[in-house]
């Protein structure tokens, strides 16, 4: 059973926050994240994991700093060159924030277990949105706390809506939507599972904030949310996948955000077609049509976006161990696995067309698509090491290679700076810079 229900808003703030001015549009969207960085976990609201910033291909390795614990989040990177990155550590900081010239620590936190799950979010002003077990917290670009609000669960890393809010999902699949300079609700919660009733409400077991955290890595029932939501900025739909009480994998899932006077979240579909569930984070294409996931069978899935209907599926040949890697024009590159090669498909419509691939590469990593036709991921390198591959996003031809000193295992996300840093954490608790 859920948690006995906390109060509805229990706010903090500690420190009064100065209104962001957000960048208006012509259709009043508020543009919050961090131009010309990585502000959000997979880079933007569409999760699309790919920068505008052209990327150079002749990077070097500049420095890396050992965290302590290991890691399992992207790290984030401010327009002013400001990173973040979070950790699980037995002692001290878990919370993270360098300077990218010289990779010097600028400040650190210590936060409830749980913020290992979360890629801290970075607005236009550098403020930083976090989540710990049981609260959402927000800090300023030098550390100071601005506010924390309880939640039930865990938040993973949150998204900005189409009106400048902040939407995130915990893992036992609360919805919240926080106004950025208070922290309070915008909307109520919604519960994805439904909390006990009154009634019910004084037998309910009260469950952790953290349950099931170990279990988000791999998607399965004791983490009902294990990702971070797409978010289209213009209708207020999100797209995240949802492991249910009575499911036997994980759906696909959207909902809709919908701001103004009387601001609702409201459902719309969800698909369990994808075999075996999914893990990953969902992607967005750039018009808005199109859900991109990864399934635990093998294979990459386009939905529809308005309907939940299969556009498409595409056998990639292993199971993909993180989100992929989505062009403004549509070539969708995979992360990889324990067994997965680098390879790229073509959205063609109504079907995928493969674009290239490399079978003599075991991506051990996620890529990331820069501008310029210019990509990154981690691979092998020798029996256990690990190198960052600089290669060319049309022809996946090799342009560039250069060692993770000292690294072993795999990477967790690929980040590129607004200089065309590239920035990578191995899972085992160190983040690798390269210029």
């Amino acid at each position: 059973m859920r948690r006995v229900l906390r109060s509805s808003v229990m706010v903090s703030t500690a420190i009064a926050a100065a209104l962001i001015a957000g960048c208006g549009s012509d259709d009043g969207r508020v543009d919050r994240y961090a131009s010309a960085g990585w502000p959000a976990m997979h880079a933007d609201a569409r999760n699309s994991d790919t920068s505008p910033v052209t990327g150079s291909r002749d990077v070097e390795f500049a420095w890396s700093r050992p965290l302590g614990g290991p890691v399992a989040a992207y790290a984030s990177v401010a327009a002013n060159g400001q990173s973040f990155v979070t950790a699980r550590t037995e002692n001290g900081c878990n919370l993270f924030s360098f300077q990218m010239d010289s990779g010097r620590k600028k400040w650190c936190a210590r936060l409830n277990d749980g913020v290992v799950a979360s890629t801290p979010i970075v607005d236009t002003a550098t403020n930083v949105y976090v989540g710990e077990s049981g609260a959402m917290m927000s800090f300023t670009e030098t550390g100071q706390l601005r506010w924390r609000t309880l939640v039930v669960g865990t938040p993973l890393s949150s998204q900005f809506t189409g009106d400048g809010n902040l939407l995130f999902i915990t893992q036992l699949g609360q919805i919240n939507v926080l106004d950025p300079q208070t922290g309070a609700k915008v909307v109520p919660s919604f519960d994805l599972i439904p909390p006990p009733t009154i009634d019910q409400g004084a037998n309910a077991e009260l469950i952790p904030d953290n349950k099931g955290l170990n279990e988000c890595f791999l998607g399965t029932s004791g983490c009902p949310v294990a990702n971070t939501p797409a978010v289209d900025l213009g209708t207020g739909k999100f797209y995240f996948t949802f492991y249910g009480p009575s499911s036997q994998a994980a759906d696909l899932v959207a909902m809709k955000y919908t701001g103004g006077d009387n601001p609702s979240i409201t459902r719309e579909w969800s698909t369990d077609a994808l075999p075996g569930g999914t893990a990953s984070s969902p992607d967005l294409s750039k018009d808005g049509k199109t859900v991109y996931a990864t399934d635990n069978n093998g294979s990459l899935w386009a939905v529809n976006a308005e309907t939940g209907d299969t556009r498409w599926s595409y056998d990639i040949g292993f199971n993909s161990a993180g989100s992929a890697s989505t062009s403004d024009d549509g070539l969708i590159i995979p992360a990889g696995g324990d067994k997965g090669h680098l390879l790229a498909v073509r959205d063609e419509g109504d079907h995928a067309e493969l674009a290239w691939e490399r079978k003599d590469l075991l991506q051990l990593g996620v890529p990331a698509q820069t501008a310029g036709n210019t990509g990154y991921t981690v691979v092998r390198e020798g029996e256990n090491g690990l190198s960052l591959i600089t290669f060319d996003t049309e022809t996946g031809e090799t342009v560039d290679r250069d060692t993770l000193p000292g690294a072993v295992g795999f990477t967790v996300g690929t980040s590129i700076g607004p200089k065309g840093e590239v920035l990578t954490p191995s899972a085992i608790g160190e983040l690798f810079v390269f210029k």
